[in-house]
């Protein structure tokens, strides 16, 4: 008997929107299943994948699978974000604005999903524009992409970096 000791990375996963998208051919409409799934790990890590079969359980797993593949780090400071930022996608356009410590997660459906699986737990946000569920999804990674460090930008300012902290961190060290 084999023991396999090889550790499983546990994934937050966040189906967003399933679909189903038609397709218009000769002999009328072929139809197939568009799963959009995010997937985090709750420490600063996220990604979005999109899949698409004939089946609902084959899409899942494509968009499962990208997701993971698609994995990006997002900087944050305790359980914020570093600055304010906005993100956009064809119509959609999305606020991300770092709130305080206790304020929770103040977003709604697929904001709230993309922010919670990359363990952001204080955030205030807006979306704006377009209310197309994929659309407003990537215009928050187009969002969580624009988030530079605090170390990285008081580096090239050459500034202290607890210059670059939101004022209510500034404030209790200070």
């Amino acid at each position: 008997m084999m023991e396999y000791s090889t550790y499983e990375q546990q994934y937050d996963e966040r189906v967003i929107e399933i679909a189903r998208v038609a397709k218009v051919v000769k002999g009328g409409r072929r139809f197939q299943f568009r799963v959009t799934v995010v997937a985090g790990d709750n420490h600063g890590n996220v990604g979005l994948g999109v899949g698409k079969a004939n089946a609902v359980p084959d899409a899942m797993r494509k968009a499962t699978e990208r997701a993971h593949k698609n994995m990006r780090p997002v900087p944050m400071i305790g359980t914020t974000i570093p600055h304010e930022v906005i993100g956009k996608t064809s119509g959609a356009k999305v606020l991300l604005k770092p709130a305080s410590a206790g304020t929770g997660v103040i977003a709604a459906g697929g904001v709230r999903a993309v922010l919670e699986a990359a363990g952001i737990r204080d955030i205030l946000t807006k979306s704006m524009g377009s209310a197309n569920v994929l659309n407003v999804v990537k215009a928050t990674f187009d969002a969580l992409s624009q988030l530079k460090s605090p170390e990285e930008e008081a580096a090239k300012r050459g500034k202290p970096a607890k210059d670059l902290l939101p004022f209510w961190e500034r404030r209790k060290n200070g």
